[in-house]
């Protein structure tokens, strides 16, 4: 373990081992850090914030901080955070609400660059890049692998879906289906992903399915119930296709078609 002789960190906060803790960074009483994490200068992690193990969090983050909501009294609430994740300068993480189940969670593997804001509640999975400045509100969900592009700002209670891709400074206000390409504002579903779909890997089966998945929720004119019904009774046997319907069907905000 390396802690700077400037940093404050609380006697009961828990450090893991080879934990590197850089000048003037403050760590509260309720802090966990996990093993091999590096801590830039000046970064403030507080609250009930567990990180787990080789995270990189750069100069001036701000992690755990009281969420920006006027119903938040000062409930004891918590921010989870998994492994191997890097956050870039002046990003914000914050805790959750009682309101909105008690508990930010971030996965494993994310990249959050500059200036990135993650709101109370929300839920991000594994593999996500959120470019310089997005900003997501809070009780947003965020999908494996989703990639989104500088200067975007998503609506709170909404959801995007697993490998997609939002471009740069777009308005999110309603759900974005996995493995489609958003833009605009406000953003609107315009293409495939497939670009990502191939580098991950996806066979040509799985690809044949959403693609025709697709055509049938945004291309063929249907209403949305019979458009699904139809997906279901052509491309209904592809996991992939399975995981797309039963996005559409759970939505509460809509979906950008």
């Amino acid at each position: 373990m390396s802690i700077h002789q400037t940093a404050i960190v609380h006697p009961d906060a828990h450090i893991g081992k080879d934990v590197v803790i850089g000048p003037y960074a403050v760590i509260g009483e309720h802090v966990k850090i996990g093993d091999r994490t590096t801590i830039g200068p000046h970064t403030v992690i507080e609250g009930d914030t567990e990180i787990g193990e080789d995270n990189r969090i750069f100069q001036f983050a701000s992690i755990g901080a009281a969420p920006q909501d006027l119903k938040f009294s000062g409930e004891r609430t918590a921010l989870r955070i998994g492994d191997r994740n890097v956050v870039r300068e002046f990003v914000t993480l914050h805790c959750g609400t009682v309101g909105g189940g008690g508990v930010t969670t971030i996965g494993s593997d994310n990249l959050f660059m500059a200036y990135c804001h993650v709101a109370h509640d929300c839920h991000l999975g594994d593999h996500i890049v959120m470019a310089n400045s997005a900003t997501l509100a809070g009780h947003v969900t965020i999908g494996d692998y989703a990639i989104l592009s500088a200067l975007i700002a998503v609506h709170q209670f909404t959801r995007v879906g697993g490998h997609v891709m939002i471009s740069g400074g777009s308005m999110v206000n309603q759900d974005v289906p996995p493995f489609t390409i958003a833009q605009g504002d406000r953003a609107r579903t315009v293409g495939l992903n497939l670009v990502g779909l191939k580098r991950r890997g996806f066979d040509e089966k799985a690809v044949s399915g959403i693609k025709k998945a697709y055509r049938l929720l945004f291309r063929s004119g249907l209403r949305l119930e019979t458009a699904v019904e139809q997906i279901i009774d052509e491309v209904g046997d592809v996991p992939q296709v399975v995981e797309f319907v039963e996005f559409v069907k759970s939505s509460q905000r809509g979906i950008a078609r």
